[in-house]
């Protein structure tokens, strides 16, 4: 009993970060959140939204050369003060945060993200949050990018469970543990894995600096950036030009369909980042 006291004390240090000058009222007023607080389901659902309609999924700073912190006061302080967005590891990183100031039991997870991989077995790259509300787990994921549903994905196997008109669930794999897949053109389609064994912020550490740094890091030679918004989705990556030279995309995909830019100069790259995503470089 004394060890796990300890142990519990421990763990409340390492999550206190009350001295680190975060302030959730700041993550809050930057998703434009203002429903309940307490834990409940509708609380999360409310958050989740907001978060995906609010913060960008994006690489930018990777594809400039720049290193990515995961450490928390750098995230909040790249999401929150300087409004911009992040990849997995920053923003389910920070959400985790966010849910557990505000009571939630929250354990995170490793995946492997499939969606495109050529590997059957890419390495574990990606962050996730679990919490538990009423004696049911559920994934609250809000760094999966395009594909990032709005509310909390129940973990449970093979359930067709409808999230704000699109359709997800989870499957058992023997080698993958659960995988999570979603619609796409008619087919089940894999978005990532994951397993159940509870992860720190130090083991996104080592992932984190492969993303930034290694050659071969789809981070390093691909941009993309996605949010969602009230009519569907914006995003942006580059294709290849009239010129045969990578340039930069913007597209709006509403239930009109889908419109679509190319820029060229870098006011107009910066403009099309700011309407499109909220986001000044």
């Amino acid at each position: 009993m004394e060890e796990l006291t300890k142990d519990k004390k421990t763990l409340e240090k390492y999550f206190d970060d009350d001295a680190q000058g975060l302030d959730v009222q700041g993550y809050l007023d930057r998703i434009g959140y203002s429903g309940p607080l307490e834990p409940t389901m509708e609380t999360l659902k409310g958050l989740q939204k907001a978060h995906v309609y609010s913060v960008p999924y994006e690489d930018l700073d990777i594809r400039a050369g720049k290193y990515i912190s995961v450490s928390l006061p750098d995230i909040y302080d790249k999401i929150v003060r300087r409004r911009r967005g992040g990849y997995c590891f920053e923003l389910n990183g920070l959400f985790a945060w966010l849910l557990r100031k505000l009571g939630f039991d929250v354990v995170e997870y490793y995946g492997r993200y499939l969606e495109g991989e050529p590997l059957e077995m890419p390495m574990r790259r990606h962050r996730i949050a679990r919490v538990v509300l009423d004696g049911k787990r559920y994934i609250a994921d809000v760094g999966v990018g395009v594909q990032a549903p709005v509310w909390p994905i129940e973990i449970k196997e093979d359930i067709v469970q409808e999230i704000d008109g699109e359709d997800y669930r989870m499957i058992k794999h023997p080698a993958l543990g659960w995988l999570v897949q979603g619609i796409y053109k008619g087919e089940w389609n894999r978005i990532y894995s994951f397993t159940e064994d509870a992860q720190f912020p130090i083991d996104f550490e080592m992932p984190n600096h492969w993303c930034v740094t290694h050659p071969d890091s789809i981070f390093k030679n691909i941009t993309m950036v996605y949010i969602r918004t009230p009519e569907g989705r914006n995003t942006m990556t580059e294709v290849v030009g009239e010129d045969g030279e990578m340039v930069p995309e913007f597209r709006r995909f509403t239930k009109d369909g889908v419109a679509a830019c190319r820029t060229k100069t870098k006011e107009e790259y910066d403009k099309a980042l700011h309407d499109h995503f909220g986001i000044v470089l």
